[in-house]
């Protein structure tokens, strides 16, 4: 949508509305999944106990309907107050005038682990409030190791050992070494970024420029290529969540997944290790993609200030530490704490989810993010597939994201 046809539809809807001073003192939450949290019924009720007058009126969309729900709402000039949105679209709407900049203190930035405030950043302004958070690592069937005459205490470290293990399994068990999930979905493209992550990679910088045609990139193509032979068969019919249901029936001997999948694992007979994702040739650390979903506040809800107010309070870390335990859901926590010391002191296998942070790289944010996802997909699946070669692949993508940029 152009600029010019999101003024022209801010103009319909200022022609055509009365405010009411009622309506000043809801503020619409667009929330995204089956219910609404425990957590935040809680600290909902507690905020309009403290602000008299005002309510959170929380409308629960499936995960399926719910960002397309909010875009539609605001393209129409009917915004709601506050969307739960993936923080990949917060460019596309700022640039198109849908929402409004929510600026952080240097304190409050601080307070996140690294990088997570990147994941709302761009032209310098923060353009959402995070509010969960995800990152991946390497999971590993020490049975299927053993089998195949590996050491079951020692996964891969490296990516040239992930690709020799997966080869060394294939070949001894007749099982699928990793699970590479390549669908024509979302995460065929973020599972992808953590290879790109996981060496050092980049796809667009601060200012807007291209860097996905790189060396290091390309090292992460070259090991998709060659990982495929002892991945799962058809690749193209999976994506990540039916990889980890595979790996779940003891059926690949790797994966990399969220911390949801040990909570599952636990319920099953599998002996089974999670560690870092294993790195690429240029990595200077732990790395994996950061991927945060954010509250947007809308443009023209007439309810701006007070919803930016709510979405950090409900954000803040008392709250947030609440909403992330447990950690069943797949979250890793958005900040470092005491309670994040003991909880990886507790349950060891949290420490990879949290190390690789530091190196870790941002979802990028681009105008267009399905074209951009689109175009990251087909480079993904012409190389699984072998239609097409990395190199010549990546240099293909690398044109076609100009264009959304």
């Amino acid at each position: 949508m152009t600029t010019l046809f999101r003024k022209g539809l801010i103009g319909l809807a200022l022609a055509t509305t009365t405010a009411l001073p009622s309506m000043a003192e809801e503020i619409s939450w667009i929330y995204c999944g089956d219910a609404i949290d425990p957590v935040h019924e809680k600290y909902i009720k507690e905020w309009e106990a403290k602000n008299e007058g005002w309510t959170i009126a929380v409308e629960v969309v499936g995960w399926d309907q719910c960002q397309d729900k909010a875009t539609t709402l605001a393209a129409a000039g009917s915004p709601a107050g506050m969307a739960y949105v993936g923080s990949r679209t917060l460019k596309e709407f700022a640039e198109n005038e849908l929402i409004v900049p929510v600026p952080m203190t240097d304190a409050e930035k601080a307070g996140y682990y690294p990088h997570i405030v990147d994941t709302v950043t761009f032209d310098g302004t923060q353009w959402g409030v995070p509010i969960a958070f995800s990152t991946k690592a390497l999971y590993w069937n020490k049975d299927l190791f053993k089998q195949a005459g590996l050491d079951p205490e020692k996964p891969p470290v490296t990516w040239a050992e992930e690709i020799e293990y997966s080869k060394v399994i294939k070949e001894k068990t007749g099982i699928p070494g990793y699970g590479l999930p390549a669908k024509t979905f979302d995460n065929t493209m973020h599972q992808f970024l953590h290879w790109v992550y996981s060496n050092n990679g980049q796809v667009i910088d601060a200012d807007g420029n291209i860097k996905l045609d790189s060396p290091e990139v390309l090292a992460a193509l070259t090991a998709y290529k060659d990982i495929v032979p002892y991945s799962v068969e058809g690749a193209t019919a999976y994506e990540q969540n039916e990889i980890r249901s595979i790996f779940l029936d003891g059926k690949v001997a790797m994966i990399q997944a969220a911390v949801g999948a040990a909570f599952r694992l636990k319920e099953t007979g599998i002996d089974w290790g999670v560690t870092d994702l294993p790195l690429g040739p240029e990595a200077k650390g732990k790395g994996t993609l950061l991927i945060t979903d954010s509250l947007a506040i809308f443009k023209d809800s007439g309810v701006e200030e007070k919803a930016v107010e709510f979405a950090k309070y409900i954000t803040s870390p008392e709250i947030q530490e609440a909403y992330e335990a447990g950690g069943a859901a797949g979250l890793t926590p958005l900040r470092p704490s005491p309670a994040v010391e003991k909880m990886v002191a507790e349950a060891p296998y949290w420490k990879p989810f949290v190390d690789g942070i530091e190196f870790g790289g941002p979802e990028p944010l681009f105008t267009d993010y399905k074209g951009f996802q689109n175009v990251m997909i087909e480079m993904v699946q012409s190389v699984v597939t072998g239609s097409a070669e990395p190199e010549a692949a990546l240099k293909k993508a690398a044109a076609a994201l100009e264009e959304y940029k």
